[in-house]
């Protein structure tokens, strides 16, 4: 006669083993560990000093194109120097104009003379001996509102271009608009690549 206990035993055994083996097959435990998947590839990145792959090439006019009414002479001045363009022409006439207003606002005339042309600079420290004179406050630049080609020529290997400014000045107490076109002149024959200030007149 078979023993209760010792088949209750025996059950629990077979159990625990077909538990174990389930327990492997799923990847749970066991010897092969668990049950490894392939990791996706990552996508690459260039890391930080690694050129990035080329990208397809834009076309690009090598000749700027100019527009506006000044086209046709600032075409002729790229015809005779083959450096210049507009948009770095404009950078330089607007540092410029912050340069020469305030050179004048202080009396700078160490400052002003490498940027005017002889007749300009006369008339300015001129002004400046006045303005000191009669004890008048300067007006000191604010703002530039507006700066633009407005004309240019090119007489000879002389260019000359028109920029139209729209500024706003203050001395303190009193703020005011001026309007005005300044007269840049180059020989471009030379190697100084420096624009002198030639001209200032009242803008309509």
């Amino acid at each position: 006669m078979s023993n209760p206990l010792i088949e209750v035993l025996i059950l629990a055994a077979v159990a625990l083993f077909v538990l174990w083996r389930l327990y492997s097959a799923l990847g749970r435990g066991g010897d092969e560990g668990p049950v490894q998947r392939p990791a996706p590839t990552p996508e690459k990145r260039p890391t930080p000093g690694e050129m990035p792959a080329p990208q397809p090439r834009r076309i690009e006019n090598e000749r700027p194109i100019f527009t506006g009414p000044a086209a046709g002479a600032l075409e002729d001045i790229y015809n005779a120097d083959r450096s210049f363009s507009t948009e770095e022409f404009m950078r330089g006439a607007k540092a410029a104009y912050q340069l020469i207003v305030g050179a004048y606002a202080r009396g700078d005339r160490n400052a002003l003379r490498p940027l005017l042309d002889d007749d300009v600079y006369e008339a300015w420290d001129a002004a400046i001996a006045e303005r000191d004179a009669t004890g008048a406050r300067a007006f000191e630049l604010l703002r530039i509102k507006k700066a633009e080609i407005d004309r240019a020529e090119l007489d000879g290997s002389m260019a000359r271009v028109m920029v139209r400014y729209e500024a706003e000045l203050g001395d303190g107490e009193t703020t005011r608009i001026v309007r005005e076109i300044w007269t840049f002149m180059r020989d471009v024959s030379s190697s100084d690549p420096n624009w002198l200030l030639d001209d200032v007149e009242v803008a309509a």
